[in-house]
């Protein structure tokens, strides 16, 4: 039988209208913001803040993602903050007080062709040498590990080996955002939903205030945590980002019982798929080639996915599709996030994370309060900065950031 899911608190958060002024105002109210806030606040002693969210908090890619959680990137500079990320998810259901499925269940991403075989097993060993649990499994371990998938040498892309990182799994993504959100409120941090910004104003290059549909807040700290819509934000306080948003789509069948252990990557067939704890089975695709901020996506791409599905895990191909919807991924040229200071003084932004925002939640949270309180990027982030564009340090994860890439 599907598990039950844990009771809820019996309040989260308050809504209060926004005050004249803040010290630090973050814009969005998905995950990234919330653990912003948050730490700000419980790291920092920063609670004169303010997040604002144009909708409902938590209703953009945070409510739309696949809940993947691992840290086995290839880069020295990547592995370390999502490491650290996932070394915070493993103490943030007892910091947070707020069971929000957390299930290491482990992540293996397949190789299909020779390359991908050599790709893999490099990624392994630069896991190693950063700490990071991985191993090479063939293709009968992969079949051990997760005896439904298709391991015959008769199918279109056979299954080489893949990676696996045990401590690697799933969250539940609203009630992650909850958790965030009840906490930082209780800190002090004010929530405001509905509340979209429309404009800055600055002296100067400074950013002195932001303007909303709902008056103008005073404020000498702006975080841009807004993911696929970042560089709208950035047009208005007058500076372009090195992004390009895309469409993104998942869908979930309807439920059955327990029959995918882990969580299965395939970069090479476009899909990725684990199994959510009331069962029904949850996959992801590879971006809409196009560039645009609408929350759905092409019937080919969901037709392509299915494929795949159904040739790696033949037992799904009897499983009734329930329902879909899409993202808006930001992504850069190198496949890695911006996190630190803008061109505008007092201001700072978080975007780029492609797929791998919701993994890097906690991580980016720490990182970005650390930058908004001392004005200075921490170790973590300090690589991922927008002037590694202009000096050529870039940090090429397009072979470990997913599919979506």
């Amino acid at each position: 039988m599907a598990d039950l899911l844990p009771e809820h608190p019996d309040f989260l958060w308050h809504n209060p209208d926004p005050k004249p002024s803040y010290d630090a105002v973050i814009v969005g109210g998905g995950g990234h913001g919330l653990a912003t806030a948050y730490y700000l606040a419980k790291n920092h002693g920063m609670t004169n803040i303010a997040v604002l969210e144009r909708g409902w908090l938590a209703g953009g890619n945070m409510a739309r993602n696949t809940t993947i959680i691992r840290s086995n990137y290839l880069w020295d500079e990547s592995a370390a903050i999502y490491e650290h990320s996932l070394k915070l998810w493993e103490q943030l259901p007892e910091e947070l007080e707020y069971d929000f499925l957390f299930s290491q269940r482990g992540v293996m991403n397949l190789a299909h062709t020779l390359q991908d075989v050599r790709e893999s097993v490099r990624r392994v060993g630069a896991n190693k040498l950063n700490g990071v649990d991985a191993e090479w499994l063939d293709a009968d371990q992969v079949k051990e590990l997760c005896p439904i998938i298709n391991v015959s040498e008769d199918i279109r892309y056979p299954v080489l080996g893949a990676t696996y990182q045990p401590r690697a799994g799933i969250a539940k993504h609203d009630h992650v955002a909850w958790a965030f959100a009840r906490k930082a409120d209780e800190l002090g941090v004010d929530i405001i939903q509905n509340c979209e910004v429309t404009g800055f104003v600055k002296d100067g290059n400074r950013v002195v205030g932001v303007q909303t549909n709902r008056g103008t807040i005073a404020t000498g700290k702006v975080a841009l945590c807004a993911a696929g819509h970042s560089s709208v934000l950035a047009k208005l306080a007058g500076f372009d980002l090195p992004i390009q948003s895309h469409p993104l789509q998942a869908l979930v069948s309807e439920l059955h019982e327990k029959v995918h252990p882990t969580v299965v990557m395939s970069n090479h067939v476009h899909v990725y798929v684990s199994q959510a704890h009331k069962g029904e089975l949850v996959m992801g695709a590879g971006i809409d080639s196009y560039n645009g901020y609408g929350q759905r996506g092409a019937f080919h791409v969901i037709e392509e996915q299915m494929a795949a599905a159904v040739e790696l895990f033949p037992i799904f191909s009897r499983a009734h599709l329930l329902r879909t919807w899409g993202g808006i991924v930001d992504v850069t040229l190198d496949a890695s996030p911006v996190v630190g200071k803008a061109p505008v003084e007092g201001m700072y932004v978080n975007c780029g994370w492609g797929t791998g925002g919701f993994k890097g939640t906690p991580g980016a949270g720490w990182t970005m309060a650390h930058t908004i309180a001392n004005d200075e990027p921490h170790a973590l982030n300090a690589p991922f900065a927008l002037e590694r564009f202009e000096t050529g340090a870039l940090i090429d994860e397009h072979g470990a950031a997913a599919v979506a890439h």
